[in-house]
């Protein structure tokens, strides 16, 4: 990913938590002789390396799952808050532009069976069930039910190789007009302009 350097976040614990925050990620790999991408949850781990992996899954029916047997690079995607920035916000003549984050993980995908697999299910269905008035769990499933579906689903383990992040939010403007920004965007008021308003802030107090 192409990343300018006012806008490159070497932060590693910061970008760990934004992709814990953002896990809904997008896979991409060659399947099939072209690019394919699948939309799917990925978790951020240690594995029996101690090396930082994402772990997931895919129905059995998505071909993407037969090139991890290759050992060739995946690219995983995570997305958080982005919104439009006018020009007209700017005391100078300029161009619009696009404040956004964003975090590209690279790394080797692997299989993972028995369980391994197992574990993932139960890590993912707990973190999101955590808020749920009457949650559910993997352990709490029936034999079953549970071996009848996993049948369905292939698990892989990215080892994580290399992480880049782009927190583009307006750091290569001065101050006047990085307050301008912030202003704009608060007034604006949708989710993701305030979002990218308050990042904006933090980061320059800190």
């Amino acid at each position: 990913m192409y990343i300018p350097k006012y806008f490159r976040n070497d932060n590693i614990e910061e970008v760990k938590s934004f992709i814990e925050q953002n896990s809904f990620g997008i896979l991409v790999s060659q399947a099939d002789g072209k690019p394919w991408a699948t939309h799917i949850p990925l978790e951020l781990g240690r594995n029996e390396n101690d090396r930082d992996a994402l772990y997931g899954h895919i129905s059995k029916g998505n071909p993407q799952w037969k090139s991890f047997a290759d050992n060739s690079q995946v690219l995983a995607i995570f997305s958080g808050p982005h919104t439009y920035i006018s020009s007209s916000w700017y005391d100078h003549e300029n161009v619009p532009t696009w404040n956004y984050i964003a975090v590209h993980v690279y790394g080797i995908a692997r299989l993972v069976e028995g369980e391994k697999l197992l574990n993932s299910l139960k890590k993912l269905v707990d973190k999101y069930e955590a808020t749920s008035v009457n949650p559910v769990s993997v352990e709490g499933m029936s034999e079953n039910f549970l071996r009848r579906e996993t049948k369905g689903i292939v698990g892989f383990e990215i080892e994580i190789g290399e992480i880049q992040s782009a927190y583009k939010l307006s750091q290569n403007r001065d101050e006047k007009n990085h307050a301008s920004i912030v202003n704009e965007l608060q007034q604006r008021g949708d989710t993701d302009s305030l979002k990218i308003a308050a990042e904006m802030t933090r980061r320059s107090s800190v």
